[in-house]
C-alpha cells in the first residue's frame, strides 16, 4: 500500500498510543490531536490505540474512543491483545521467517516492553500505509498557550519525511551541515516537562552522591569522570519545568539529550528498516532507533512543544517500586551491549553516516543484526561489577532500597543472562524485520479488525 490515499493523494499517518494501563483523559487529549492534525495539514490520521490494559479499563477505553466527536480525516483502530495477536499471527506466517512462535513472543510478549509494543505500532502502520509514526504515551498531557493545547504534532508535520533543505523553512534555526541537505528528515521530536522520566527522584533526595553513582553505571566503563558527570546531570530530566512561551525548533542531527518516546515521530525509512528491542521488564528499551539515526547522520527536528510528564499511582505502592526499580536495573545491564553498538556504529557510520545507510539512505538492517550478536559474546564481568554497584549503594539508602538489594541478589545470574538473551532476540528480530514488514503491508489490518473491542 501506498503512504498515500491512492484516490485521493492525501498522506497517511498512524498517531499511536500504547498503554497497559486506564487512561480515559489522554485518549480524549490525543484524539484531539488526531482531529487537529487532519484538519489543519489535510492528512489521514490513522489514530492507533495499543490496549493492554485489564478488561474494566479496556472497556472504559472503548467507550471513550466512541465518544470521541466525528472527525473527517481520522480512523480511530482500538486493537486488544487478541486483535493485536491476530494480526502478528498473520504477519509471522504469512512472512515465512523461522522460529515463527518465538517471533510472536518478541512481538507480544507476556511482560510489560516498551519497545515491542512500539514495534507492534511500527508494522500495523506499515499494514495501514502510513509515512510515519507519531508516538504518545498514556501518562501525558499536553501543555497549554494561549488556551489553547500544544500538540506535537504541528511540529512534527511540517517537517518529517520532507527534503532537509526544504524543512527548513520550518524551523526557527538551522544547524544542519550543507551536504546532508538533501538527505529526507528522519525524525521529529521534542521532550517533557513535569517529574523525572524515570523513578528514582528519591535516590537523588536521600544522597546526591549514590545518585550519581548509581546513574553513572550506564556510561560505557571507559569514559572519563568528566564525562559520566555529564551524562547524570542530562539524564532522565528532559527539558527540566520550564513552561512553553514560544515556539523553537532546530534543524540538525540531533542528539539523544533532546529527544524523549513519548513525543516523537519517525519516518517510515527508519523503523520499517529497524525494530526497537523488544527487551521485557527494561527501561530505555524503545530509544534505539534515536542513535541510530544520530550515528547515520540523518537529519532531524527537535522542537519545544513537550509534554508535560507524571506518574500513575501505581508506581507509588510497593509493588510498583519493586518492578520499576527492577526495570532500571535491567536497563543497566543492557548497556554492556548496547554501549558497544553504540560505539560500533559510531564508528562504522563515519561523518557523514554512510556506512550505515543504503544507497537509498535507509538503514542497514543486516548491519545492526550483526553488531546486535557481535555484542552478545562480551565477557560478563562488567554486569557482574553494575549489580555489586547496585547493591552496594542501594544498601546504603538502607529501606526499601535495601530490600530491592537483597531481591537483586538472588536475581543476579537469572538477570545476567536475560541482559545477554535480550540483545540476541534484538538481533534474530532485526534479522527478520524487513520480511515482517513486507508481510503486515501485504495483508493490510483485516485479520485484527474482527477483533477490535
Amino acid at each position: 500500500m501506498s503512504t498515500t490515499d491512492r484516490s485521493t493523494g492525501v498522506r497517511r499517518i498512524c498517531l499511536a498510543l500504547p498503554t497497559n494501563r486506564a487512561c480515559v483523559p489522554t485518549l480524549a487529549q490525543i484524539g484531539a490531536e488526531a482531529a487537529h492534525a487532519a484538519r489543519t495539514f489535510g492528512v489521514a490520521v490513522e489514530l492507533l490505540v495499543l490496549d493492554s490494559a485489564d478488561p474494566a479499563a479496556l472497556a472504559e477505553h472503548a467507550a471513550a474512543l466512541r465518544a470521541l466527536p466525528a472527525a473527517p480525516g481520522v480512523t480511530v483502530h482500538h486493537l486488544d491483545e487478541a486483535a493485536q495477536r491476530a494480526f502478528l499471527a498473520a504477519a509471522v506466517e504469512r512472512s515465512g521467517l523461522a522460529k515463527p512462535e518465538l517471533l510472536l513472543d518478541l512481538m507480544l510478549p507476556a511482560g510489560v516492553s516498551y519497545g515491542a509494543c512500539t514495534n507492534r505500532a511500527f508494522l500495523i502502520a506499515a499494514a495501514l500505509g502510513c509515512e510515519s509514526v507519531h508516538r504518545r504515551d498514556s501518562d501525558l498531557h499536553y501543555q497549554q498557550h494561549d488556551g489553547a493545547p500544544l500538540y506535537p504534532i504541528d511540529q512534527e508535520l511540517a517537517s518529517i519525511g520532507r527534503p532537509a533543505a526544504e524543512a527548513a523553512a520550518e524551523v526557527t534555526e538551522h544547524a544542519l551541515a550543507p551536504e546532508l541537505a538533501e538527505r529526507p528528515v528522519a525524525l521529529v521530536g521534542a521532550s517533557f516537562i513535569g517529574e523525572l522520566s524515570v523513578d528514582i527522584g528519591e535516590i537523588e533526595r536521600l544522597d546526591p552522591q549514590v545518585y550519581h553513582d548509581v546513574v553513572s553505571l550506564w556510561a560505557p566503563v571507559d569514559w572519563t569522570e568528566e564525562e559520566k558527570q555529564h551524562l547524570v546531570e542530562e539524564s532522565f530530566r528532559g527539558a527540566g519545568t520550564e513552561p512553553f512561551t514560544a515556539d523553537r525548533s532546530v534543524l540538525d542531527v540531533i542528539d539523544m539529550w533532546r529527544l524523549d518516546m513519548c513525543n516523537i515521530a519517525f519516518h517510515r525509512d527508519v523503523y520499517q528498516q529497524v525494530p526497537l528491542l523488544p527487551a521485557c521488564d527494561t527501561i530505555g528499551s524503545d530509544y534505539f532507533l534515536i542513535h541510530l539515526v544520530f550515528d547515520a547522520k540523518l537529519p532531524g527536528v527537535v522542537h519545544n512543544r513537550h509534554i508535560v510528564n507524571f506518574y500513575d499511582g501505581e508506581r507509588r505502592t510497593d509493588a510498583g517500586f519493586q518492578a520499576y526499580q527492577l526495570r532500571f536495573a535491567k536497563f543497566l545491564l543492557s548497556m554492556l551491549y548496547l554501549n558497544h553498538v553504540y560505539r560500533r556504529m559510531g564508528e562504522l557510520g563515519g561523518e557523514l553516516g554512510l556506512g550505515l545507510l543504503t544507497p537509498e539512505l535507509t538503514a542497514r538492517g543486516d548491519l545492526i543484526a550483526a553488531l546486535a550478536r557481535e555484542s552478545a559474546g562480551l565477557d560478563r564481568a562488567e554486569n557482574r561489577w553494575r549489580l555489586a554497584e547496585v547493591d552496594a549503594n542501594y544498601r546504603k539508602l538502607g529501606g526499601r532500597y535495601a530490600q530491592f538489594a537483597d531481591r537483586l541478589a538472588e536475581l543476579g545470574e537469572q538477570l545476567l543472562d536475560e541482559a545477554q538473551a535480550d540483545i540476541e532476540d534484538f538481533a534474530l528480530l532485526t534479522e527478520g524485520w524487513a520480511d515482517l514488514v513486507a508481510a503486515a503491508t501485504g495483508i493490510g489490518l483485516d485479520r485484527a479488525a474482527s477483533h477490535a473491542p
